[in-house]
């Protein structure tokens, strides 16, 4: 029984904003089996093609709570996290962001520098690992998206200011 999605893997493209399946908080995995193994391998075939750091399920589609995510695109820096939950937020600093969904839209976040993420792999096993930097920011914009929450949520007046024509852009290419 295929509970997860009627999303065909190998049919899987990234959905731009303001596609409303963005903004649906995820419900958890609760079945581990080979799609989920496909649908991951083909999210970060899909994360690598478009040069980006991180892909969450909603990006495609895929209304699960699960993410993949290659800090420094080498293949064995591939990681693959089900049902996350970050903690043991440390410190934190502002840097631009951008994203796969909004694409040509930077944003300037605050975000932890290290947590803590408590996940599962594919099969359902537990993972738990500590991430600085580069990789506690992708944790925390992934799981963002998990719970429906876009960079465009940070955007302070100056953000709004600068991204206007994207947005408006992304708005009118969605609408048709």
């Amino acid at each position: 029984m295929l509970e997860l999605s009627p999303v065909d893997p190998e049919q899987l493209e990234i959905i731009r904003y303001p596609d409303p399946r963005l903004r649906k908080v995820c419900a958890p995995v609760t079945v581990f089996d080979g799609f989920l193994v496909r649908l991951t391998e083909k999210m970060l075939e899909l994360m690598k093609e478009d040069k980006g750091v991180g892909l969450a399920g909603p990006q495609v589609a895929f209304l699960k709570r699960v993410f993949v995510c290659n800090p420094t695109g080498e293949p064995g820096d591939d990681m693959v996290f089900v049902n996350p939950v970050l903690s043991g937020f440390e410190d934190s600093v502002e840097a631009n962001e951008g994203c796969l969904c909004l694409p040509e839209v930077s944003v300037c976040i605050r975000r932890a520098v290290r947590c803590i993420i408590r996940a599962q792999d594919v099969h359902g096993q537990p993972i738990e690992r500590t991430g600085d930097d580069l990789l506690a920011r992708i944790w925390q914009h992934e799981t963002d998206h998990l719970n429906g929450k876009l960079i465009i949520n940070y955007m302070n007046e100056s953000d709004k200011i600068a991204n206007r024509k994207a947005l408006k852009y992304l708005e009118t290419v969605y609408q048709g």
